[in-house]
């Protein structure tokens, strides 16, 4: 193994990303499920930015801090730094994450996760999601990585299947307690036993 890339939320991020729609219900409990995905979806792929994501959701005045109030409920997953800084002795690591642009820059220097990371590739500023193949090979030509170079841990399924696909290794971080018939684990000690039995 030359590298494992990780998934943010579920992963590194103890919030799995399903917090979100019961959040904004708080405040607005009218709103459909569908009415406050469509412009959290359309942020993810850069056509919103997430302060546009707010506003459209009906919230009014200062929206920078209502937007903090909410990404500060999200939480690291403390393990991630022991294994980062254990892992990165012999293999590259790469972060790919659905998220907008402003959220994920925010996040990732709230816990300054850009120091563990060779290659970060977020969903918003590129402008393509998983399971999209093309952001697994965007990630994977900037690591100098072939898929079967990689493994690749993500808390859904989909996600896993898209980059077996192309032939990496794939660990399901199982933060949402699904049935999964490929590896598990549920932590990053188990985790960091797998990648460890590889080198």
């Amino acid at each position: 193994m030359k590298a494992v890339i990780l998934d943010m939320y579920g992963v590194v991020l103890k919030e799995t990303g399903d917090d979100f729609v019961p959040y904004i219900h708080r405040t607005f409990p009218n709103l459909r499920d569908e009415e406050i995905y469509e412009p959290w979806d359309k942020a993810d792929v850069g056509e919103l930015s997430s302060l546009e994501v707010f506003e459209r959701l009906g919230y009014t005045g200062d929206l920078v801090q209502i937007q903090k109030e909410y990404l500060d409920t999200i939480r690291i997953n403390e393990e991630f730094y022991t294994f980062a800084k254990k892992i990165k002795k012999h293999n590259r690591l790469a972060l790919i994450s659905n998220d907008s642009s402003e959220w994920s820059s925010y996040l990732r220097e709230k816990y300054d996760l850009n120091a563990y990371f060779d290659v970060i590739s977020i969903s918003g500023e590129l402008k393509i999601k998983k399971p999209d193949e093309r952001i697994f090979r965007y990630t994977l030509d900037r690591l100098g990585c072939t898929p079967s170079d990689c493994t690749y841990v993500d808390d859904r399924r989909y996600n896993l299947e898209s980059a077996q696909k192309l032939g990496m290794d794939v660990i399901l971080f199982n933060s949402r307690n699904v049935q999964y018939s490929g590896r598990i684990v549920m932590n990053f000690i188990e985790l960091e036993d797998i990648v460890a039995s590889t080198i």
